[in-house]
């Protein structure tokens, strides 16, 4: 099979139209293994293929792609770089977006190759045609660049390469095109930022970073509500939030959330502003997060009586984020009757809100339930009943009724909410004296799907698990959901058949 591929391979290289070689290659190379194809990859002569991409010849140049793109995994990463370095920069500017997507997938490989990536970095032109791919229209083109580049700045020479050279008035040029490219060289500062400070300082003093921060304070408010989650992604490493908490940026969004009272557009950003407090809450301290910017549980409370879904929807997933460990469980607590307040809100939104937004109910109410085992006291059992008979005045009848509805998702759900609190003795007296549940609990036939199966096995296994189940459920139920659990999600049980004599 090989030989028949190198064979066309010479034929191609010799015509002028070879279009049928083409076609035939493309469809051997499809039956030949890639590791038959290393073992010949020194005779594979490539640059006819490179040549044959031309313009106004569709069929052709995306014959030779698809060809290339095969033939090209066959090769070393260094060997690309080395030999198709002229091949690679025509292909950076090539009109037909899939030439482009083909070149930057050898970049790509060519730079997570520590042997080969100094051959990029040596090539400034090669560099400078990656940067302004980022600036065309299609996204797919822009996103292999933007990973090419913010791989090449893993290292230290790749950082130099980049910001301390032409290369970075290139990358500004570029900034200029329009709203959407300046967005996305700004996505590639957070991603080379993020890695370490001495990246961050970098991309800190090329002015970028300040740039971005300027945008996320300014007044537009549509341009505000995209730098914020930008911005979120710099807080997720703790040198990222060293650095805005330095430079005050925290400081600043906590105010704008102050005055986002009397700005008439403030639904516009005030989601993002509200979720990146989330974000920092549980990534540093939520006591501490909500004692220093206390606007920030204010919002969330007033959100949760919006009548906006999508002001609801954060402040759900924002309760949910931050009742998922046990200090955030703790300052929700504090807050007494107006969390109780807000879980019937939650209930309410549950029951009668849009599908999205009772699947985000549910998700939070699962979240800020649970508890682990070795977190179980006392205290901690008392605060987790009493929140989930705050949701509704039956909630266990309320989860069941939403599990019962003909969407997975939403019975998905109800079955989280259901394994969330089924360690706790509380809930499993509750769920053992309602009538039916643990009948329902072991019914394999309501669920007919993989997810709904996997989250009912889910539900089960937490119960099996739990060292007060066989206590409060009785041993013969204990029994059962061990075999449950045994048995497998996807266990059915077999249909007995009875011969009947002269049947046939």
């Amino acid at each position: 099979m090989a030989a028949q591929a190198l064979s066309l391979l010479r034929d191609v290289s010799r015509l002028e139209a070879p279009l049928e070689e083409l076609r035939a290659l493309q469809s051997v190379l499809q039956a030949v293994p890639l590791s038959e194809l290393r073992e010949h990859a020194a005779e594979l002569r490539l640059s006819p293929l490179f040549s044959l991409l031309i313009e106004n010849h569709r069929e052709q140049t995306t014959l030779c792609v698809s060809i290339l793109e095969r033939l090209l995994q066959a090769l070393e990463p260094v060997h690309v770089a080395r030999n198709f370095r002229v091949d690679l920069q025509r292909g950076l500017t090539h009109p037909n977006d899939s030439v482009k997507i083909l070149t930057l997938s050898q970049v790509g490989r060519i730079v997570e190759n520590s042997d080969a990536v100094t051959e990029v970095l040596n090539n400034p032109e090669l560099l400078k045609q990656v940067i302004y791919c980022i600036g065309g229209d299609n996204l797919s083109v822009a996103k292999a660049a933007i990973k090419s580049l913010s791989r090449i700045s893993l290292t230290q020479a790749g950082l130099e390469a980049l910001f301390e050279s032409n290369l970075l008035d290139d990358l500004k040029t570029v900034m200029k095109t329009n709203d959407i490219v300046r967005y996305r060289v700004y996505e590639l500062i957070v991603e080379i930022s993020s890695v370490s400070p001495e990246s961050l300082n970098y991309c800190s003093t090329s002015g970028l970073v300040t740039q971005l921060l300027r945008e996320l304070t300014g007044e537009d408010v549509l341009v505000r509500a995209t730098c914020i989650e930008m911005v979120t992604s710099m807080a997720y490493t703790h040198h990222g939030r060293q650095y805005l908490a330095q430079e005050g940026v925290i400081d600043q969004i906590s105010n704008i959330i102050i005055g986002a009272d009397s700005d008439p557009f403030s639904s516009f950003y005030l989601p993002g502003f509200v979720k990146f407090f989330g974000n920092l809450a549980i990534m540093d301290s939520p006591q501490q997060i909500c004692e220093r910017f206390p606007v920030f549980v204010e919002k969330v409370f007033e959100m949760t009586e919006s009548q906006d879904p999508t002001m609801i929807g954060v402040a759900v997933d924002t309760i949910g984020i931050l009742g998922s460990n046990i200090e955030g469980k703790q300052v929700l607590q504090k807050t007494g009757t107006r969390f109780e307040r807000l879980l019937k809100r939650i209930g309410y939104q549950a029951k009668n809100a849009s599908t999205e937004l009772k699947i985000r109910c549910l998700d939070a109410v699962s979240s800020i339930l649970y508890l682990p085992p070795e977190q179980q006291t006392d205290d901690l059992l008392r605060m987790t009943e009493s929140w989930f008979s705050s949701l509704y005045r039956d909630p266990l009848e309320l989860f069941r009724g939403i599990s019962n509805q003909p969407f997975p998702e939403l019975h998905c759900g109800a079955l989280k909410v259901f394994t969330a609190i089924a360690n706790q003795p509380w809930a499993q007296k509750l769920m053992f004296n309602s009538p039916g549940f643990v009948e329902y609990v072991m019914d394999r036939s309501i669920e007919h799907d993989k997810a709904s199966k996997d989250a009912k096995y889910e539900l089960v296994k937490a119960l099996a698990n739990s060292k007060t189940i066989a206590e409060i459920f009785g041993n013969p139920y204990y029994l059962r959901l061990r075999t449950y659990v045994s048995e497998g999600p996807y266990y059915v049980k077999p249909i007995s058949t009875t011969a009947v004599e002269g049947a046939e």
